[in-house]
């Protein structure tokens, strides 16, 4: 019999959390070794068990992820994370500046959406004109 705590029974298996974020087991795996989420508790037979604040985590970094945020930065602000509130103003300013770079890039899907606009335009007009 195993001296470990036991585990809340809320907590989810690796295929549970696969199947909940659309990401793989291969890549959740990835994530704990390059140091994006912490290492996950294990239940008394090894089986990674993530509970509900590891699952808050990583829909966080997805956003991130999907924003375009670097593997870099990404690591960089779960490093942050990790050293507690005295990094607040750093991690702030981590968000800061990507929210900036996302806009920019907003800005240019926009500016790229106008001009395919233009073109769909410029063709309906001739096909309209046949």
């Amino acid at each position: 019999m195993s001296s470990a705590m036991p585990l809340p029974a809320d907590t989810l298996t690796i295929a549970e959390v696969a199947e909940r974020t659309g990401l793989t087991a291969h890549t959740l795996r990835y994530y704990e070794k390059a140091g994006l989420i912490d290492p996950v508790e294990r239940s008394a037979s090894g089986q990674r068990r993530y509970a509900a604040t590891d699952l808050d985590w990583i829909e966080f970094l997805l956003r991130l992820r999907d924003t375009g945020m670097s593997i870099a930065d990404m690591q960089r602000f779960a490093e942050l994370r990790r050293n507690g509130p005295p990094t607040f103003p750093d991690r702030l300013a981590l968000l800061h500046e990507h929210r900036a770079q996302l806009a920019r890039r907003i800005r240019d899907l926009q500016d790229n959406a106008a001009a395919l606009d233009d073109k769909i335009t410029f063709y309906e007009t001739h096909l309209g004109e046949s």
